[in-house]
C-alpha cells in the first residue's frame, strides 16, 4: 500500500477520491484500487469492511485500515512501526501520524 505513503503532502479536500486531492476514506478508496482491490467509500463503511482484528494496534499488520471514534468517521492506513498515514482535516494534508494518537473503534484487514 505504498502508493498512500506517495501520495504525502496532498491535500485534503472533504468527498475527495484522488488522484491529487483526498479525504480520509477516498485516500483508502484510492490507494486499494492501485493494488486492484474496491473498497466501500466511506469510512463508516470501511468500519465493516474485511476482517476484524479487534482495537489493539500492536495486532495491525502494513495496510489494514484504522478506523477512529465512536462513530467511524476516521481512517488510516497501518504502515508499520506505530504509524498510520491519513487524510486528516480540511487545511491539511495527507501525512503520518502515530497510530494510537486518537481512538481506535476498529482495525479492519482487507
Amino acid at each position: 500500500m505504498s502508493a498512500a505513503l506517495g501520495k504525502q503532502g496532498s491535500p485534503y479536500v472533504w468527498g475527495a477520491t484522488g488522484s491529487s486531492t483526498f479525504d480520509c476514506s477516498g485516500l483508502m478508496v484510492w490507494a486499494y484500487k492501485q493494488a486492484g482491490v474496491s473498497l466501500p467509500r466511506t469510512s463508516q463503511s470501511q468500519g465493516s469492511y474485511g476482517v476484524n482484528v479487534g482495537t489493539d494496534w500492536h495486532n495491525a499488520q502494513p495496510g489494514d485500515l484504522v478506523i477512529y471514534y465512536g462513530d467511524r468517521h476516521h481512517v488510516g492506513m497501518y504502515i508499520g512501526n506505530g504509524l498510520v498515514v491519513h487524510a486528516p482535516r480540511t487545511g491539511d494534508v495527507v501525512k503520518t501520524m502515530k497510530v494510537d494518537t486518537l481512538p481506535i473503534s476498529t482495525i479492519r484487514r482487507v
